[in-house]
């Protein structure tokens, strides 16, 4: 009964709509985490000491990130509920108050990488080379942490809207325009001083002032209908809005928050099996991003349709799409753990500066990865795209905190510190916490308890 009434409900155009829209959100996701690859494979060329900086300086800039993703999450369910009940004017004021909040706390995290670098750096390498380089690097590339506000806040204004493929477009141009700077800057191209990591830093910075240029100039040439002005910000910085919002997105941005702040936890425990283990992670770092990228699509894509489904009031549609995005999620994941398993001599080929050593530690850690992607498929799903469709926030954020703090980083850390065990068996406990959330996002998503209509007043 179950699987026929999923069947009935997925079948044909919703499909057809959660590819068009998870493909454009699997490239962004893509050229996003290759931002950091990039870094880490042209500064790979000159030793493992810059990779393992770069790595944990990235890690850093990385939980700030996701902490402008959490707060622009909130804005991401009102817009796609607005748009499912066809009120143009609130997508376009939702979209602009988004924008301010997210911009405000980017400014926050910029104060903190330029007074604190070095003690940032300090809590995952007792190398003072590693922390010499990470926090010139993390100094520089402080300011792009606006430039994210600028298009996360967007991005999630245009996927609402289905069309997430322009702001794929200009990270496009972000993603080339950063390559290029890159070999300019790192290598000292066309008459400029090689400046190391510093040139990765600068090149980060640059590009992403490129990508908020074109893609706001473009937005508004075209009058679109997310190019809002000051009036429609003006507009929506009244006590009730903002406390609405606040209180979507502050559970969200504490839920990502705590859940990027376990990652460098994680950065931090492996650190204490010295700089090849770290090397190693920095490594897998990006490649895990990538290897996440159509899962983080999906995920992405399904909470704007089930959003629009909410906001029209179509509980039963969402909740069966629900349970039929879940498990199209475990076959995606089984396809790209496989492929990153066949690939994984292409991906440690292009990091030629690391030790044999460090190599093969890599290529174990890239096995544990390939199966903790199918671990990780459902929770992903759920949480992401599910339960924070219906503003189900308080439960993501409880679960989480369980999981990955809880349990999760105490055996992590016991292990690493007190029972001493090797870099990969460390790399297998971090994925415990995905046992604990497969049951509590399985059991939440049946209770339909996350069924919530958000812009009903």
């Amino acid at each position: 009964m179950l699987l026929s009434q999923v069947i009935s409900h997925t079948r044909g155009d919703f499909i057809r709509r959660l590819i068009a829209i998870a493909l454009p959100i699997t490239l962004q996701s893509i050229m996003f985490s290759s931002r950091s690859l990039v870094d880490v494979l042209m500064l790979g060329q000159l030793g493992e000491a810059e990779i393992a900086a770069v790595g944990v300086a990235a890690r850093a800039t990385f939980v700030t990130t996701i902490m402008l993703v959490g707060v622009t999450t909130g804005g991401a369910m009102l817009t796609a509920q607005y748009w499912g009940a066809a009120d143009r004017q609130g997508v376009r004021e939702s979209t602009a108050l988004t924008w301010f909040m997210a911009t405000l706390f980017a400014l926050l995290s910029v104060i903190l990488f330029v007074f604190f670098p070095s003690q940032i750096m300090g809590l995952t390498t007792d190398s003072a080379l590693v922390n010499q380089l990470g926090s010139e690097y993390l100094v520089i590339t402080s300011v792009t942490m606006l430039a994210v506000a600028c298009v996360a806040s967007m991005a999630v204004g245009l996927r609402a809207v289905h069309q997430p493929g322009l702001s794929t477009f200009f990270s496009g141009i972000g993603i080339v325009s950063n390559i290029f700077l890159n070999w300019v800057l790192i290598f000292g191209k066309f008459g400029m001083p090689a400046l190391g990591i510093k040139g990765a830093a600068i090149a980060t910075v640059v590009s992403g002032a490129i990508e908020v240029i074109t893609l706001f100039g473009y937005l508004h040439f075209k009058k679109h209908l997310l190019a809002f002005s000051i009036e429609d910000i003006r507009s929506t910085l009244k006590i009730d809005k903002v406390v609405r919002f606040l209180k979507l997105s502050m559970p969200t941005t504490l839920n990502f928050l705590a859940w990027a702040g376990g990652l460098f936890v994680y950065h931090a425990i492996m650190g204490q099996s010295g700089v090849q283990g770290l090397a190693a992670l920095s490594v897998m770092t990006p490649v895990e991003s990538i290897s996440l990228a159509f899962l983080i699509g999906m995920a992405n894509a399904s909470a704007v349709l089930i959003g629009n489904q909410i906001g029209a009031k179509k509980y039963e549609e969402a909740y069966y799409q629900a349970i039929g995005i879940m498990l199209l999620s475990i076959c995606v994941a089984i396809v790209v753990a496989a492929l990153l398993f066949l690939c994984r001599n292409l991906v440690l080929d292009s990091f030629s500066a690391l030790s044999p050593e460090t190599r093969a530690l890599t290529d174990k850690f890239i096995l544990v990865l390939s199966l903790g992607l199918i671990l990780r498929c459902i929770p992903m799903m759920a949480i992401v795209g599910v339960l924070r469709a219906g503003g189900d926030v308080k439960f993501c954020l409880y679960q989480d905190l369980v999981a990955q703090w809880l349990i999760g980083i105490p055996l992590a850390a016991v292990a690493a510190i007190y029972w001493g065990w090797k870099p990969e068996a460390i790399y297998v406990l971090f994925l415990t916490e995905e046992l604990v959330k497969w049951g509590g996002s399985i059991y939440r998503v049946k209770s339909k308890k996350w069924l919530k209509n958000l812009i009903e007043n």
